[in-house]
């Protein structure tokens, strides 16, 4: 929008007249430097063999092959570059075997008032070291968590509890619908 050659308006004129700082009109981006690239290049070529390592994995293999880099740098590198790392999330929705599976009996079904459909589902929750598991058993109608807890272990107890505490609150449900895990058909 500046018009360097304009003879009425000076550069500091229009630059006042658009609000903006005259030296970010003669700013020049510098990009990055060469030893960034390179380091680029290396990082990229890493995480096609290895798509699991995130910045401290990242941080340590450039260390071994004698880069002196820090988190910090490799962290707005990996950013820069789009790179996030793909690493196994415990998988809570498998059958055990032996459980028994139930029918599906929300085909077609109007829910139209509390009690009549609860859902319970576990989500884990990713910590430093690990992860907590986090139990919720919901009322389908009106929404509204009616009980939950967290656990460290995938144990069905922790489910059963949840499950005691709402039906001790607000009563049994009609039906109650689970992606019938292990912990959900299990004995308990």
């Amino acid at each position: 929008m500046i018009e360097t050659a304009n003879p009425d308006l000076s550069i500091g004129k229009q630059c006042r007249l658009l609000s903006i700082s005259r030296s970010s009109f003669y700013y020049r981006p510098k990009g990055e430097t060469a030893l960034n690239l390179a380091l680029m290049r290396q990082i990229d070529k890493q995480f096609v063999e290895t798509p699991f390592f995130g910045v401290r994995q990242m941080t340590w293999h450039l260390r071994n092959e004698g880069h002196p880099v820090n988190e910090k740098r490799i962290r707005r590198l990996m950013r820069l570059m789009s790179l996030m790392p793909i690493y196994q999330k415990p998988n809570t929705s498998k059958a055990a075997k032996g459980h028994k599976t139930y029918p599906y009996l929300l085909r077609g079904l109007r829910v139209d008032r509390p009690g009549q459909v609860w859902a319970a589902d576990i989500t884990y929750l990713p910590m430093r070291r690990g992860f907590l598991y986090l139990v919720a058993i919901m009322d389908w109608h009106t929404r509204k968590v009616l009980a939950w807890r967290i656990s460290n272990t995938l144990e069905a107890s922790f489910c059963v509890e949840a499950l005691n505490e709402a039906i001790h609150k607000f009563g049994p449900p009609e039906i109650m619908n689970t992606d019938q895990g292990s912990q959900f058909t299990s004995f308990a």
